[in-house]
């Protein structure tokens, strides 16, 4: 009774207000974007937990052109550098980045490497999509892993060994370029939708006073930028990223089954649905029992294992619950945890509301 009276309760309140943000939190300045960095290196001074050269062949190539930069001629045949790895080098280029501004790169290995763990990066040069240089990479890795094995092959692996990052390790050598055209903005939206583009443009539109703001589709936001703040660009970007908004998201429901995750926005409302969920539990049990011939048994009677087994199924009482109309699926679900469903019955029974149309929100399965 008390568990019923507590759902009824939860299914009681009003609809929660939107969330209200600034607008750099949900929109940003059209062309001001980061930029993706790779580059091919090797990861040197590993012991002995590097490269195998019989099935990493491309990592002695790599020693040995880099040993023939450096004046040293080795032959490939030669070399066997359980010590280095190769490694693919990322990191994202900030917009507005200045030649000597560092990067935190990420260090991910290439071949059969078993860690980095204590491995120092040599100097990388990382690459855009244009195939120029534009940042240089190299120092001592953090790996926040670790990886160990012994003498008879039982191995033993915390996190992720084979992974590291070096923070402020690469430095910028080209910088992109860059400008902001100082008669009129495009502000978009990262998630697109209309009623937030809209209340996108009346919020910029109040920002500043004199400016113009229309909404041009579901994404993107033109402004018109004031005569006197053309020749102050940045201190008018910086007056419009702090006005305040309202979002607007379409009601949705994420399922994760494979972990019993249920994600679920404020926005979800449902009809008006009987709800009745029970669990069904089947248990068997296998028992193996010895047979042993009897005195005086016939020549030939032999022991035996004969296997037991034993079936229980047991079936929970489940209780019928009315949900009112337009209460919200985040009150549903309070007010079965209450009851105390299982996040694994969560799932089935959101899953049997939107089947019986009730749900009126996407469903999306993981």
């Amino acid at each position: 009774m008390r568990a019923a009276l507590a759902l009824a309760l939860l299914l009681v309140g009003a609809a929660p207000a939107m969330a209200q943000v600034r607008v750099k939190d949900v929109a940003h300045v059209q062309g001001v974007r980061d930029n993706n960095l790779v580059g091919y290196g090797l990861v040197v001074g590993l012991n002995g937990t590097g490269d195998r050269a019989t099935s990493s062949p491309f990592t002695p190539q790599a020693i040995t052109a880099m040993l023939n930069r450096l004046g040293a001629n080795v032959p490939i045949d030669k070399l066997d550098g359980k010590n280095v790895a190769a490694v693919i080098v990322t990191a994202r280029l900030p917009a507005f980045a200045r030649a000597g501004s560092n990067l935190d790169v990420t260090v991910s290995s290439l071949g059969d490497a078993t860690t980095l763990q204590g491995g120092t990066l040599l100097l990388t040069p990382l690459q855009g999509p244009d195939a120029r240089v534009y940042a240089l990479a190299q120092g001592p890795l953090s790996v926040g892993g670790i990886a160990a094995s012994g003498q008879s092959g039982d191995t033993v692996q915390k996190n992720h060994p084979t992974v590291g990052r070096i923070p402020s390790g690469g430095t910028v050598e080209r910088e992109v370029p860059m400008t902001l055209d100082p008669a009129g903005l495009s502000l978009v939206l990262q998630a697109p939708d209309f009623t937030t583009a809209v209340r996108l443009a009346e919020a910029v539109s109040g920002a500043v006073p004199g400016v113009t703001a229309r909404a041009v589709d579901a994404s993107t936001v033109t402004v018109r930028v004031p005569s006197e703040y053309q020749p102050r660009l940045p201190e008018f970007v910086a007056l419009l990223e702090v006005a305040p908004i309202r979002v607007d998201t379409p009601a949705r429901v994420v399922i994760n089954e494979r972990t019993g995750t249920v994600i679920m926005g404020s926005q979800l409302r449902i009809s008006t649905v009987a709800i009745a969920h029970g669990n069904l539990t089947i248990t068997v049990k296998e028992e193996k029992q010895v047979s042993q011939p009897l005195p005086f048994a016939p020549r030939g009677a032999q022991t035996v294992v004969v296997p037991k087994s034993e079936v229980q199924v047991k079936e929970d009482k489940g209780r019928l619950v009315m949900v009112p109309e337009g209460a919200s699926i985040g009150d549903v679900v309070q007010g079965l945890n209450a009851l105390g469903v299982t996040p694994r019955d969560l799932i089935s029974i959101i899953q049997a509301i939107r089947q019986a149309g009730a749900l009126l929100a996407d469903l999306e399965v993981m």
